[in-house]
C-alpha cells in the first residue's frame, strides 16, 4: 500500500503536523488502525507526565484513565547484577532461574 504524508491537527495544543508516509508504514506495521491525535512535542510531554495511552486516558479505563485503581508503591527485593556484581533492586522476587542486571547493564544488555 502506498502512503502519502497527511496533514493533521493536534487534539492538545492545535497545531498542524505531518503524519509522514513513512509514519504511517510504521503505524501499520505496528498494528496502529488510527492516525495520531497528537503532535510529537504534545505525546512527548504527555509520556513525561504519566498521561498514559490515549485509549486509557479516552475511555476512563486502563492503568492510568482514572478507572479508581491505584496500585500505590511497588515492592522492591534486594539483588546482584549477573554481569558487574553491583548490588541493585528490582521490581520482582529473583528465582535465580534468569540473570538479573542492575539499570545500567540492563539498559546495555538492550541496545
Amino acid at each position: 500500500m502506498a502512503y502519502t504524508d497527511q496533514v493533521l491537527t493536534c487534539a492538545d495544543c492545535g497545531i498542524e503536523f505531518v503524519f509522514s508516509a513513512s509514519e504511517q508504514e510504521f503505524f501499520a506495521q505496528k498494528g496502529f488502525t488510527s492516525a495520531p491525535k497528537r503532535c510529537s512535542s504534545c505525546r512527548a510531554q504527555r509520556r513525561a507526565t504519566g498521561g498514559g495511552s490515549s485509549y486509557a486516558s479516552s475511555s476512563g479505563g486502563g492503568y492510568n484513565g482514572g478507572g479508581g485503581y491505584s496500585r500505590g508503591p511497588r515492592e522492591m527485593f534486594d539483588a546482584v547484577c549477573a554481569r558487574c556484581g553491583k548490588d541493585t533492586q528490582v521490581p520482582f522476587r529473583p528465582t535465580g532461574a534468569r540473570p538479573v542486571y542492575c539499570s545500567d547493564c540492563f539498559r546495555l544488555m538492550r541496545e
